[in-house]
């Protein structure tokens, strides 16, 4: 039977805190997992390593019920990984991890990513669970306000980096915790095409799909199912900008961190409207 409805997510704000860098809503998870329990597929689609998904997000969703035969997928690196669950004991776990090398940047610009991570290692560290994209992360306790002083500066160095080994086809994508550095071919519009080729390993794809991001790229899932035909509404929990004019449904809230509505928070209130609705 052809489920009802399909979740496709970006993690990072929408799913886990950029605050704390975790699923720190009890609620969100258990709607996560009493959805997908009903037969209704969850993806992850983000930049995040597989790692993180299945240190950060999973075992999360396991202590909420998940079982490994529920039908929950991540896509990581901007569609550079992509993982079904796997488990033998009635705990969910991350199973095999499939790569893209083909969009794996040069050693040698890793290398120097390492050296510029060391050099600002005051503010950020690098990510080393990538494995086909460079990510350079603000510590959670450093502010927001010294992360963004010295972004430009390590932007520069990248881009210098870039120029040297020539890894012309690797671009540079800010945001508001991190600086990665991907290939041109990545982006949640890959994630989403990777998703329905893992859903329709198992089962049909929803008619109907519902997707969150905080950033203008994310869009870009909702418009990779709109045009493949799918009924498709777009949560957007970007920190500032107008809702962007698509030819589909997009729900445009901007958080407000003093009056206790974080980017979380707020998907963690549409996605339980959208159990209730399934009724489950």
């Amino acid at each position: 039977m052809t489920p009802s409805l399909g979740l496709l997510l970006d993690v990072d704000g929408p799913i886990s805190s950029t605050r704390t860098r975790t699923l720190r809503l009890a609620a969100l998870s258990d709607d996560l997992t009493a959805i997908a329990k009903s037969g209704c597929p969850v993806v992850f689609n983000t930049g995040r390593s597989a790692d993180f998904l299945g240190e950060q997000i999973i075992p999360r969703l396991v202590t909420s019920g998940l079982a490994p035969t529920d039908p929950v997928w991540g896509v990581g690196e901007k569609g550079g990984t992509w993982f079904s669950l796997t488990g033998t004991t009635g705990a969910a776990r991350v199973g095999t991890v499939s790569e893209d090398q083909n969009m794996a940047p040069p050693t040698t610009l890793v290398e120097a990513a390492r050296d510029i991570a060391a050099r600002f290692s005051e503010i950020v560290f690098f990510d080393a669970t990538k494995r086909t994209m460079i990510s350079l992360e603000q510590h959670v306790h450093v502010s927001s306000a010294d992360f963004h002083r010295v972004r430009p500066e390590i932007i520069a160095e990248i881009e210098r980096q870039i120029e040297r080994t020539g890894a012309h086809d690797m671009t540079i994508y800010p945001t508001f915790i991190s600086i990665d550095v991907e290939h041109a071919d990545s982006g949640k519009a890959l994630g989403a095409r990777r998703a329905l080729d893992l859903l329709g390993e198992r089962m049909a794809a929803p008619q109907r799909w519902f997707t969150a991001g905080d950033s203008g790229q994310d869009y870009d899932m909702a418009t990779e199912l709109h045009e493949r035909g799918f009924d498709v509404t777009h949560l957007d929990v970007r920190l500032d900008g107008p809702a962007r004019d698509e030819p589909f449904r997009v729900i445009r809230e901007i958080p407000d961190f003093a009056g206790g509505s974080a980017e979380d928070d707020i998907t963690a209130y549409h996605v339980h409207e959208l159990r209730a609705e399934l009724r489950i």
